[in-house]
């Protein structure tokens, strides 16, 4: 032991935040369990740990008793009177009993506990450093991939990228560069361990404030995002600014945002809609690129029955009904629609309240030319 000791300590303070006097407690610690495996004492022990000359020594703790039952721990009042004629009963005496080849092996567990509690600090830095950082959005590399996981550097920690958060659509190779949304970051013995994701709703929506700066400063606002990864996806947007238009604001001119978030996400088609508190208009929106000609409220049941042209039924359902299925995810109502021959058939259409939606239908930036079943 050494002054070289107490320098390391006061670099790790400096540079690592881990303090000092909690090294050297961990030390003396760590000495003591050293002391009694290595020496096979089960005595009560105390280190004195002096950094400044570079001493150790170790102290035997006895409590003194008229009879002694246990040697280990216990010393009679005569035999400590020997040592000091002051100590009474119950007074605990503490005799050296340092080993001489002791001073390897505080050497070797001082370095041991030091470089315990730096990889543990290390860890609490990158924990701290990631918690911060849930649900958003990183860049990382993939490293490697097995049928679990695929693993993504994020420069100081690998993150795990589960089989059913990657989409279905892509093939990832080692050294590749993704953008992923972490989903959890989790503390561990072994220390953080960090879930992302390709497929979470929310990693279009980081890709969306990145490329859209009115999203980015608030002035157009993501309302709801409905998300079916590596094929379509719906987003709302509005904004408290009737001079910014938001979904042209996330369109972009020509539209090179949204095909920015398009190209990251390998061709996955995202329809921009006009978000409302009108949940006629809104449930409308939602439904481009078809057009609607009516639609009919349960708030009761929060649900709404949608007439829609006989040619563009098969266009408001979508294929396999996924264009119904994703604006009922936009909105959160449930939606049934209905040909206009139908709903006239079950007399619900025309009404007199029929709302005409053409002027009011927001047209996804994209016109998807659907696959029909």
């Amino acid at each position: 032991m050494s002054s070289e000791l107490l320098d390391a300590l006061t670099i790790l303070e400096r540079e690592k935040g881990i303090s000092r006097d909690i090294l050297i407690e961990a030390i003396e610690a760590a000495l003591v369990s050293a002391y009694r495996r290595n020496f096979n004492q089960a005595q009560n022990v105390r280190i004195d740990l002096n950094l400044q000359v570079g001493s150790m020594r170790v102290f035997a703790r006895k409590e003194v008793v008229d009879q002694v039952f246990d040697p280990r721990l216990e010393i009679s009042i005569e035999d400590a009177r020997r040592v000091n004629p002051n100590y009474q009963v119950e007074d605990v005496v503490e005799m050296e009993v340092t080993p001489k080849d002791f001073g390897r092996i505080a050497a070797q567990t001082a370095k041991q506990v030091v470089t315990q509690r730096v990889r543990e600090a290390e860890r609490g830095i990158i924990y701290s450093e990631f918690i911060d950082r849930e649900e958003d959005i990183m860049t990382g590399i993939v490293q490697r991939l097995d049928s679990k996981f695929i693993y993504v550097s994020l420069g100081k920690i690998e993150a795990l990228l589960p089989v059913n958060e990657q989409m279905p659509n892509e093939r990832y190779k080692p050294h590749d560069r993704i953008k992923v949304f972490i989903t959890k970051v989790e503390k561990t013995t072994k220390g953080p361990q960090i879930f992302v994701s390709r497929t979470h709703p929310g990693l279009l929506k980081r890709l969306f404030e990145i490329e859209v700066p009115e999203i980015y400063d608030g002035t157009v606002e993501i309302k709801s995002v409905a998300r079916e990864a590596g094929d379509r996806s719906k987003i709302s947007v509005h904004s408290d600014n009737l001079e910014v238009d938001p979904v042209g604001s996330c369109v972009g001119p020509k539209g090179t945002r949204v095909q920015a978030v398009v190209n990251e996400l390998k061709g996955e088609k995202i329809d921009i809609v006009k978000w409302s508190d009108d949940p006629v208009v809104f449930v409308a929106n939602s439904l481009s690129p078809s057009k609607v000609l009516d639609v009919i409220v349960n708030e009761n049941e929060k649900a709404t029955t949608v007439i829609v042209p006989d040619y563009q039924l098969s266009l408001a359902i979508g294929k396999r009904g996924q264009n119904a299925r994703l604006a009922a995810k936009l909105t959160g109502w449930k939606i049934d629609i209905k040909s206009e021959t139908e709903a006239r058939e079950l007399g619900i259409y025309p009404r007199e309240e029929t709302i005409r939606l053409f002027d009011d239908q927001v047209d996804t930036d994209f016109d998807f030319e659907e696959e029909l079943d």
